[in-house]
């Protein structure tokens, strides 16, 4: 099959012809419709987060059931499914626990050797040797994904778009629902209104919050932000954020702050904008080594609850995400601003790093579905 491959930190992503395996026990062969174009990826293509190489990235995918291996119940060739990007072994002590987003298979084999619970990879180049996977490597014509990361799609829900829902949408609704914990009436306010923090805006006003507040440096995204749900936009650059969000909450600060972007300026930033008692909820991934400084005290005092959220919980938590887009609680189309063909994936992630991505951005293998 066709793939887009990195072969050292830095470079370009190159369309190869790559080998597949056939999925083993308990593991579903996807046929691509689309894949997301994700941030977390760019940190592996600019080495910013170690990742064996070569490998293929790509960790949100829509698309059909081509083949299922041994085990696997519930579906058949033919459905179309989309994919979390955290894969749970359901075995781990933390999935035995319902905690599928801590899985230790899935970091300790996944996250920091591309590979799935066999221990081995089922990409090959053309010579054999082994190409790593980063989730189920969906930059590609096709995936195997454990099976318990594979959902059915509503007819009602594009592919193409649908795609979005096992990172973008996930790791939002993990955020708002299961950690931030936003509640009808809620104060919240989200800094860096990028893929992810557009996806937590929408999903903070699904879940009833009062009041939300877009925190960012270009007036596009804000926009964009307010066609999501904010009911108000900071732009950074020209406004201090902090006395910007307190002045329209009666001096308080917001029950609940996220931070989307992973840097520490805007970890500092999400800290100041929180009330006393209240929750930061820090969501964006850094680079590695990147640290931010808090005032302790304030903390302390404030009894500010500072807690990390990665993606969600797939069995739980994916068929909520499917229930609230078909709703139309959550909407995908002001959400997927840019779309690419296959064979320009390179040029996405070039230009999601020149920040020329509005929203959220797909790579799609074909027409419409």
């Amino acid at each position: 099959m066709k793939a887009h491959v990195l072969r050292t930190g830095g470079d370009d992503l190159a369309l190869e012809e790559i080998g597949i395996a056939a999925p083993g026990e308990g593991e579903v062969l996807v046929r691509v419709a689309a894949c997301g174009v994700c941030h977390t990826d760019l940190h592996v293509i600019k080495d910013e987060v170690a990742f064996p190489k070569p490998c293929v990235l790509g960790h949100e995918i829509s698309g059909w059931v081509e083949e299922t291996g041994p085990g696997v119940d519930g579906l058949s060739a033919g459905d179309r499914v989309a994919c979390s990007f955290v894969m749970p072994c359901g075995a781990c002590r933390h999935c035995r626990r319902g905690n599928e987003d801590l899985c230790e298979e899935f970091f300790a084999k996944n996250r920091l050797k591309g590979q799935l619970y066999d221990g081995t990879t089922r990409l090959s180049d053309a010579e054999g040797a082994p190409v790593a996977m980063y989730s189920m490597a969906g930059l590609a014509e096709y995936a195997v994904v454990p099976a318990t990361a594979v959902f059915r799609v509503p007819e009602s829900i594009p592919l193409e778009k649908a795609a979005i829902l096992g990172c973008s949408v996930f790791t939002s609704y993990g955020a708002v629902h299961n950690v931030g914990q936003v509640r009808p009436g809620d104060t919240v306010a989200v800094v860096a209104v990028g893929g992810i923090g557009l996806n937590i805006v929408q999903m903070a006003a699904a879940h009833g919050a009062e009041r939300i507040v877009a925190v960012d440096i270009s007036d596009e995204k804000l926009e964009l932000a307010r066609r999501m749900g904010a009911t108000d936009t900071v732009n950074s650059l020209n406004e201090d954020p902090d006395e910007a969000v307190r002045a329209l909450t009666d001096g308080h600060g917001v029950d609940v702050a996220f931070e989307a972007f992973g840097s520490a300026p805007t970890v500092r930033t999400a800290v100041d904008l929180v009330d006393d008692g209240g929750r930061v909820v820090l969501v964006g991934i850094a680079p590695a080594g990147v640290e931010a400084q808090i005032n302790i005290a304030h903390v302390v005092r404030r009894k500010i609850q500072i807690l990390g959220s990665y993606g969600a919980r797939a069995s739980q938590d994916m068929p909520a995400v499917l229930d609230l887009v078909a709703e139309g609680r959550i909407a995908l189309d002001d959400l997927l601003t840019d779309t690419y063909a296959f064979a320009d994936a390179d040029r996405a992630y070039k230009d999601l790093a020149a920040r020329r991505i509005r929203g959220r951005a797909v790579v799609t293998m074909g027409a419409p579905s």
